[in-house]
């Protein structure tokens, strides 16, 4: 499992990260059937299953999103040491900071490492192919 953390509205740092994910999946041909990218939203206000479904299959449809009960959400959040916090915009409306890190998570559930923001897709792929070698 790939799991990240972010929001269907992000401008930058969100889109970059999931089609980094879904480059690296394409990358891995055969093997991809053995990756699952899941990704948690923390914006529970205006992140719901429908708008995570849609958001996330413009980049590769067997993505999976994460929304739920923002207490849910932010004791998840909690456990996996993510720091989200709503800034408001002078245009109106909000935008999320966000840890942007990428958990890389085995077959047994086990977190196996972090990938900071910014990594090529191909770093993400020696270290699936590392994981799934185990």
């Amino acid at each position: 499992v790939l799991l990240s953390f972010g929001f269907t509205h992000c401008a930058a740092v969100c889109p970059v990260t999931l089609a980094t994910l879904a480059q690296a999946r394409q990358s891995l041909g055969a093997q991809a059937a053995a990756v699952q990218v899941v990704f948690v939203t923390v914006d529970p206000e205006r992140d719901d299953p429908a708008r995570m479904k849609t958001y996330l299959a413009a980049f590769d449809p067997s993505f999976v999103g994460g929304a739920g009960r923002p207490e849910a959400l932010a004791a998840m959040r909690k456990d996996y040491g993510i720091v989200a916090t709503k800034v408001p915009m002078a245009s109106g409306g909000y935008a999320v900071d966000h840890t942007s890190s990428i958990f890389l998570i085995d077959r047994d559930g086990k977190l196996r490492a972090m990938m900071p923001y910014g990594r090529d897709a191909r770093d993400y792929v020696h270290d699936i192919q590392l994981l799934l070698a185990r």
